[in-house]
């Protein structure tokens, strides 16, 4: 089981953009690097195409998955995220600081 998955909250801990919070947008496992939307801006030179005009656009660049943590909403801070295995087998994952489980 995956502890940061696409559509959690998270906040970037470490880096240029210490602090930010966003929406995990994508998850690359065998880069263990996810993409938050809203952080990482970068300006990219595209060029045109049939569906689209080129220029020079901004998108989400991906952040190491090491410096960014799962947002608890329940204690409104970064938090570390253990897993653990319900009575009927499947597994789940809360909260280290206040024991929530996270959907």
């Amino acid at each position: 089981m995956r502890k940061i998955k696409n559509g959690d909250t998270v906040s970037v801990i470490s880096g240029e953009h210490k602090g930010e919070r966003g929406q995990v947008t994508q998850v690359h496992l065998r880069k263990r690097r996810v993409v938050v939307q809203g952080v990482n801006l970068v300006k990219v030179h595209e060029k045109r195409s049939r569906q689209r005009d080129g220029g020079i656009i901004e998108r989400e660049a991906p952040l190491a998955i090491a410096n960014v943590a799962l947002f608890c909403s329940r204690c409104n801070a970064a938090v570390r995220v253990g897993i653990t295995t319900r009575e009927d087998g499947s597994q789940t994952r809360f909260c280290k600081r206040c024991n929530e489980i996270i959907e």
